[in-house]
């Protein structure tokens, strides 16, 4: 029987660690310069959106937003701004715009104004919390001015409301 030295360490298969990491680095950088010719070369395909979107905010912004409120039937509101019932230290600030079904209506949309003041002050802040007290200060303040207008308010808009 022969004797065989199992101490020995094994030889090593496969490439070296060198060769490995230089396919990877090769690799990397291949992939790199398609990803960036598949850049250029699709951004060459692209029509200039940049140029259209200037031109379209220059019309934008020749029209005022009263006169575009004033043709689709829109009134914009001040803000308001009151505290709530409770707590008392808790203020909120309100912008709304009232749409109308017809013609807008400059004395009724005051009226509106100084009823939704008026309401806000009986809120309390647990009323208004998440997104469910969101929609039910929405939809009472809508019913309020539907009722306070005799059905010419067809909606509200909130477009602020800001707790503090």
């Amino acid at each position: 029987m022969a004797i065989i030295d199992d101490t020995a360490p094994p030889e090593p298969k496969g490439q070296p660690l060198i060769v490995q990491i230089a396919a990877l680095t090769g690799l990397t950088v291949a992939a790199i310069a398609i990803g960036w010719l598949a850049g250029l070369y699709l951004s060459g395909q692209q029509p200039d959106r940049q140029k259209e979107a200037e031109s379209a905010v220059v019309k934008a912004s020749e029209t005022h937003l009263a006169e575009v409120g004033e043709k689709l039937g829109v009134v914009y509101l001040e803000p308001v701004t009151t505290n709530l019932a409770g707590p008392t230290e808790t203020w909120v600030r309100l912008e709304l715009a009232l749409v109308f079904a017809d013609k807008p209506d400059l004395v009724v949309a005051q009226t509106v104004q100084q009823d939704i003041l008026a309401y806000l002050r009986t809120v309390k802040f647990h009323q208004v919390e998440g997104p469910s007290g969101f929609q039910h200060l929405k939809s009472d303040i809508e019913e309020r001015a539907a009722i306070r207008s005799e059905g010419k308010v067809r909606s509200v808009l909130i477009r602020t409301l800001l707790f503090e």
